[in-house]
């Protein structure tokens, strides 16, 4: 009995990943972690930094927006040095949205609205896609190097389990990630968190977030344009919006439905 118990563990060791076994990885994982926040600070005091001397009563306002308020107050200051400091303001906006989504913090949804105030519509929705799929990849990498590890040692069975269920799934990954960030049902930075876990590519993960943070993001970068008139970042959702939204999130999953029904009729 103990030598099958002993068979039994030893070949679910061998299944976990490499890095699961040693606790020294573990350890340089949280260190890494630790000075990819402090570098990204530096980054955001350097962009202010390079900011020209403002106002005593601007200096306030400079600061990542917690509510749609902090949103209309910085909205004020960055649109009255934008054309002096275009690409300032630009550089900012991108490296807050950026640091905002690696590490999961609340806000980005007013810097969304923030940018359609800001910037022609092109170009905040290019900026938004950019920085929601680039950050949500960096906090990837990050949930990849840490929680991948603790989840892999203290929940092998499960992360297996899951890890199979995406594999079965594979050719439409791209398909469900899109309808992931359309639709509300987990929020992003759950996604974000959960991808390396259970084994979701790199690839499929950052352009299904580009392609589909964009529909949203269209609704908020439109809402941005009357910035100053909006109460809460809710106002940026209507029952239009919401019928727009899952019309999006149903086409999405239209060439799954299509695939499924190709290889039943062959097979």
């Amino acid at each position: 009995m103990e030598v099958t118990e002993r068979r039994h563990r030893g070949k679910d060791e061998a299944e976990l990943p490499e890095v699961t076994k040693r606790p020294e990885s573990t350890r340089k994982a949280f260190i890494v972690v630790g000075i990819v926040f402090i570098v990204s600070l530096l980054a955001l005091l350097y962009v202010y930094q390079c900011f020209p001397d403002l106002e005593e009563d601007e200096i306030q306002h400079i600061k990542l927006p917690r509510d749609i308020e902090d949103a209309k107050n910085l909205g004020k200051v960055l649109y009255r040095y934008k054309d002096k400091y275009y690409f300032e303001v630009l550089m900012g906006v991108f490296i807050s949205y950026i640091f905002l989504q690696t590490f999961a913090i609340p806000g980005s949804i007013s810097l969304s609205i923030l940018s359609g105030f800001l910037f022609p519509f092109p170009v905040a929705l290019v900026l938004v896609c950019f920085c929601s799929a680039t950050g949500a990849t960096f906090c990837y990498l990050l949930s990849f190097l840490v929680g991948r590890r603790l989840v892999y040692k203290y929940f092998p069975d499960k992360a297996r389990s899951w890890a199979d269920k995406v594999n079965n799934h594979r050719s439409n990954l791209l398909n469900y990630m899109i309808f992931l960030r359309i639709t509300p049902f987990l929020p992003n930075w759950f996604i974000n968190i959960t991808a390396p876990v259970i084994d979701v590519p790199m690839l499929p993960f950052w352009l299904g977030t580009f392609l589909g943070v964009a529909p949203p993001s269209f609704l908020a970068i439109q809402a941005g344009t009357t910035l100053h008139q909006m109460s809460s970042s809710g106002d940026a959702i209507s029952w239009t919006s919401i019928i727009l939204l899952a019309a999006f999130a149903v086409l999405s999953l239209v060439p799954v439905l299509l695939k499924s029904k190709l290889r039943d009729k062959f097979e």
